[in-house]
């Protein structure tokens, strides 16, 4: 596979701006067939990854996928993460915030659903929607409760990015590594992929009149991601912008991503101590007795 995913890359302290960002690129790959063999040559890599992950037991990884609506988050999530035993790994969905969420801090949900030790943690949609679908429908701030002396509309955001930002300091320093995708896709192709669902009965599920209304702040969800990129990609939990319209080239890039990740934490399975092998010896000789 070709690509250089560190052009991907936001750099730490980048001021972003989207419109340099493409959302369709030439692919990695030459024909359908060559697609198929290398997403399941990923997937492959994943699972044995995924597997010496799980036993080594000392890191975490939690991949956070943000992105329009109809950008192929589901589809990414389930083609790449195919081949991973869903013992180690774990995916949640983030919907509109329950009662019982409401009475906490904005980041209090996700610390329930963060990853164990040795397990992949998938957010489909996460706590960053808490400074786009909340900023760019400010009143929703207004129905979350805090006192209303402690918000500043001139200052929550940068308020809310540094919690972010604090929060995966710390769970980096404790293992736990972040790899944050925005599947960036185009106005136009998300009109296609529409009409798509509507036109086709089996995909009429997948789409909503509330994705029509949303779509009409498209300019303002553009600059709430750029500021919140900018605020909160670092080099210990670093956000990719990957382009989406073409959704079988955004699967090998993410998927490429998450190999290369792993691969980088040095993972292997825990050394038997002199103890633990006499005690299989003993356990071998023992089961080799009861064959004779």
């Amino acid at each position: 596979m070709h690509f250089d995913h560190e052009a991907l890359r936001i750099k730490e302290g980048e001021q972003v701006n989207l419109k340099k960002y493409p959302t369709l690129v030439d692919p990695v790959y030459s024909s359908k067939e060559e697609y198929k063999v290398m997403l399941a040559d990923h997937v492959e890599q994943l699972s044995k990854l995924q597997q010496v992950h799980y036993a080594d037991n000392r890191y975490s990884l939690m991949l956070v996928f943000q992105a329009m609506d109809a950008a192929g988050k589901d589809g990414i999530i389930r083609h790449v993460m195919s081949g991973v035993n869903p013992q180690g790994c774990q995916v949640f969905s983030f919907k509109h915030p329950s009662a019982e969420e409401l009475e906490h801090d904005f980041l209090w949900k996700s610390y329930r659903c963060l990853p164990e030790r040795g397990r992949i943690g998938i957010f489909n949609r996460s706590y960053y929607e808490e400074v786009l679908i909340v900023r760019v429908h400010s009143e929703i701030l207004e129905m979350q409760g805090i006192p209303h002396e402690l918000i500043n509309k001139e200052s929550v955001w940068d308020h809310r990015y540094q919690s972010i930002v604090d929060m995966e300091k710390h769970l980096h320093r404790n293992g736990t590594r972040i790899i944050k995708f925005f599947l960036h896709l185009s106005k136009e192709e998300q009109r296609k992929r529409f009409l798509d669902r509507i036109d086709a009965p089996a995909k009429n599920w997948k789409f909503s009149v509330s994705d029509i209304e949303e779509r009409k702040y498209w300019k303002e969800y553009m600059l709430a991601y750029e500021a919140c990129f900018s605020a909160t990609s670092s080099k210990h939990a670093p956000w990719y912008v990957v382009p989406a319209d073409d959704k079988q080239n955004a699967r090998l890039m993410v998927s490429q991503i998450i190999v290369h990740t792993l691969q980088g934490l040095g993972l292997s399975y825990p050394e038997a101590s002199p103890q633990r092998l006499k005690e299989l010896a003993d356990i071998r000789k023992h089961l080799m007795e009861e064959g004779g």
